[in-house]
């Protein structure tokens, strides 16, 4: 007869409590901002990603901050304010440095075709594409907004190499079909579809619902 099998008394708290702690976590998410042009997708993704109660790990290049001086009216300090944590690009002893740190996913936005190369490779030279590695090899979501045009070999090539590991390149083509008012609508059916690959929905654009045949 096999014997009996005692249970502490605290363990059934235990495991509830472990239990309850997995499935309240916030979903986390990394965002980085390189130089290239198109900072106010990432100042739209945070304010986006707030609102959904989404916990977010911001890495800002020192060219992010000056494209992002020159294209809005927001300063680094503000961008900074949106995100729960932030990390200087230079600190590789940050926990989005590590497989362990537990995250859903990373979105690079905008994407210059330099931090794509230092991905692509595999150099690990700043917090960026470490973080970008460690997603990548931890089998987690990366999308990478990539802002360039027209685009070169080289950028294709990385392009591809990148895909092939996992990563969504996300280009921000605009949507003509919801007939954009301003830039301000073109930007958030970008972020829009950017979350939806984390399955996100920000409820802030108009999704594709087939032809109204009243405008044909």
């Amino acid at each position: 007869m096999s014997p009996s099998l005692t249970v502490p008394d605290n363990a059934n708290s235990s495991i509830s409590h472990h239990i309850s702690r997995s499935q309240s976590r916030r979903k986390r998410i990394i965002v980085a901002m390189t130089g290239a042009t198109g900072t106010i997708l990432g100042i739209k993704l945070l304010i986006a990603l707030r609102r959904l109660n989404v916990e977010t790990h911001l890495v800002m290049s020192k060219w992010a901050e000056a494209t992002l001086k020159y294209e809005t009216d927001y300063h680094a300090s503000n961008v900074r304010a949106l995100a729960d944590h932030t990390y200087n690009i230079n600190d590789m002893a940050a926990p989005i440095a590590s497989g362990s740190f537990r995250v859903d996913g990373m979105i690079v936005v905008p994407c210059s075709m330099k931090t794509l190369a230092s991905i692509s490779t595999g150099l690990c030279d700043d917090l960026i594409s470490r973080a970008a590695d460690v997603i990548l090899k931890e089998r987690r979501r990366l999308v990478l907004v990539a802002r360039e045009t027209p685009l070169s070999e080289i950028h294709l090539r990385n392009m591809l190499d990148v895909t092939r590991t996992g990563a969504i390149i996300f280009p921000p083509v605009p949507a003509y079909y919801i007939k954009p008012s301003s830039v301000e609508d073109l930007v958030d059916q970008s972020v829009g579809r950017m979350l939806d690959l984390f399955d996100l929905d920000t409820e802030d654009f108009e999704r594709w619902n087939g032809w109204n045949k009243d405008k044909q």
